[in-house]
C-alpha cells in the first residue's frame, strides 16, 4: 500500500492509548509541481471518507468508539509547500476532532527494524 493507491487505508493500528491510527505511507520525494502534495490530499480525503461513510468501521470494527489519528509516515523531507500543507492540514483534522500525526522515517530507520 501506498500513497499512489487512494482508495486503500495502508495501514491500521491501535496505538498504546487506545487510539486507532490510520497510517499513509509516503515514499514520494517533494516535489516542486506539487504532484506529491495533491497526493497526499486526496489520500488524506480518502480517509476521512472512509471513516465518515462507516466503511472504515466495517473493515475495521476494532475501530469504533476509539479516537482516529491519522499518521503520515514519509520517507522525504517536505518542502516549503509540504510544511505549509501538513500545517494546514493538523489545523482541519484537529478542529474535525481527529488527530493528525507526520513522521519522518529514513530508509536505514526501516532497515534496522528488520
Amino acid at each position: 500500500m501506498s500513497i499512489e493507491q487512494k482508495g486503500v487505508i495502508d495501514i491500521v493500528s491501535i496505538d498504546v492509548k487506545g487510539n486507532a491510527v490510520l497510517t499513509i505511507s509516503d515514499h514520494l520525494p517533494w516535489d516542486v509541481e506539487n504532484e506529491h502534495l495533491l497526493l497526499l490530499q486526496d489520500k488524506i480525503n480518502s480517509y476521512l471518507g472512509a471513516i465518515e461513510t462507516g466503511e472504515f468501521y466495517d473493515a475495521y470494527p476494532n475501530g469504533k468508539n476509539r479516537n482516529i489519528i491519522i499518521r503520515i509516515v514519509a520517507f522525504e523531507s517536505p518542502n516549503k509547500d509540504g510544511f505549509h500543507f501538513l500545517e494546514r492540514a493538523k489545523g482541519i483534522l484537529t478542529s474535525a476532532g481527529y488527530g493528525f500525526e507526520f513522521v519522518q522515517k529514513s530508509f536505514s530507520d526501516i532497515s534496522g527494524e528488520l
